[in-house]
């Protein structure tokens, strides 16, 4: 009833009161007009919302892949995509499963290259031992000392490579956590290389606090993160008198100083480098110690940061595990 109400006011109203030869020329231009500007806008609405609706599943999967570190290679949610966009996840995701598997290989192959050459080499070092150990002629036990000081060169580089392939497969490496008090463990980890540093007649130091500072960590990888980081500052820190040992609380952070010569700040960007080592480092060395230190922080999500020349007199390098980090300025995988 109300609409044919409106119907008939309308038609009195267009019969009685509105000229219609005016009517026609005027009001139905502007009212087609505005019909169409209607519709227009009511297209580009459409047209906005449909592409906003069909990207948002786009975007949020740009999103995911830079959140990503250069490490993870687990395949992409496919969760939320359009129907257009999922064959396109699904072969990323081949693609990402294929370089996984080949990483994986790369790994392996290394490791297991390590170890077969672990044996071999230690039995040349054995033969060298027995062979200083009788009387030789001078050129002989040169000669002899040569192969040894290559052999354990050898022997240690393996090793570091089989630690650098196990912190690697950072995937697996949360499986093997547990709770440890790193200020303890520290304070037992550094009596071993007591000796060593007076060997090489500096003063090894620990400061950490007498209550416990608990991480999760690998235990094994941390001994080895920590011995790199104390054998690097044996080796390359010319001139140094002491090195030492800070373990902090909040966040739990533990540092390794040394008051030698210090790095120079074009090194410094390179240091972290795989097989890396400074034109003017004067002792042998494989260059792996602190790539295999940034890849056990990495495995462990903590951060690390290199200080030296000309912040510092000699070299401080500071590993922070997850917590607080505001301001720190460290580097994270």
């Amino acid at each position: 009833m109300f609409l044919v109400a409106v119907d008939l006011a309308v038609t009195w109203i267009i019969t009685s009161r509105i000229n219609l030869s005016v009517w026609v020329l005027r009001d139905i231009f502007w009212i087609m007009l505005a019909g169409q500007a209607i519709l227009v806008l009511l297209f580009i609405w459409v047209l906005v919302v449909g592409v906003k609706s069909g990207l948002s599943s786009v975007n949020k999967l740009a999103d995911e892949i830079q959140q990503r570190s250069a490490d993870d290679l687990s395949p992409l949610s496919i969760e939320g995509v359009t129907t257009e966009a999922a064959p396109v996840v699904n072969h990323i995701n081949d693609l990402l499963a294929r370089l996984n598997e080949a990483t994986q290989g790369q790994r392996r192959f290394v490791g297991h290259a390590a170890h077969q050459l672990r044996t071999p080499l230690t039995g040349l070092r054995l033969e060298c031992e027995l062979m200083l150990a009788q009387p030789l002629p001078d050129d002989v036990r040169a000669r002899a000392e040569r192969i040894k000081a290559v052999t354990d060169r050898m022997i240690r580089l393996g090793q570091q490579l089989l630690v650098l392939a196990r912190a690697d497969s950072s995937a697996q490496i949360k499986e093997t956590f547990r709770r440890l008090d790193l200020a303890d463990w520290v304070r037992q980890t550094a009596l071993e290389w007591v000796p060593v540093a007076r060997s090489h007649k500096i003063d090894l130091q620990l400061h950490a606090p007498e209550f416990p500072v608990w991480v999760d960590a690998d235990p094994l990888l941390l001994e080895a993160l920590l011995s790199n980081l104390i054998d690097n500052a044996l080796r390359y820190a010319k001139g140094a008198t002491r090195i030492v040992l800070h373990v902090g609380q909040t966040p739990p952070s533990m540092s390794v100083e040394d008051n030698g010569s210090g790095i120079a700040p074009e090194a410094q960007l390179r240091a972290f480098e795989a097989f890396y080592r400074a034109p003017k480092a004067e002792s042998e060395g494989s260059g792996l110690g602190l790539a295999i230190v940034q890849e056990i922080a990495q495995a462990h999500g903590a951060g690390w940061k290199l200080v030296s020349r000309p912040e510092f007199s000699g070299t401080r390098i500071n590993i922070v595990f997850p917590g607080p980090r505001i301001g720190a300025g460290l580097n994270r995988g």
